[in-house]
């Protein structure tokens, strides 16, 4: 049984560096594919939230993911929405 919730910030590593949502890791969007052990720990179900700076990257995000067979993505949209709306259990 893996994770039940994972934040990603799909930005660039240098924006995430200059701050990011706390518990959120970073898979830059093009990296989504890679074989990546955050996303292999994690259950098909559980719930990802994605987020960027404008929601742009985090909705192409979510089609990946469920391309991938992850079926409970969300647009978390920027961090702020995120930090306001989701909390790390």
């Amino acid at each position: 049984m893996g994770l039940k919730r994972l934040i990603i910030d799909v930005r660039e590593p240098f924006e995430y560096k200059s701050g990011h949502v706390e518990g959120a890791v970073n898979i830059p969007l093009a990296s989504i594919t890679s074989n990546l052990p955050e996303l292999e720990i994690i259950d098909r179900d559980a719930e990802i939230i994605t987020y960027c700076r404008t929601g742009g990257r985090s909705s192409a995000s979510i089609q990946i993911l469920k391309g991938m067979g992850f079926t409970n993505v969300v647009n978390g949209i920027n961090a702020q929405h995120v930090a306001n709306n989701y909390q790390l259990e």
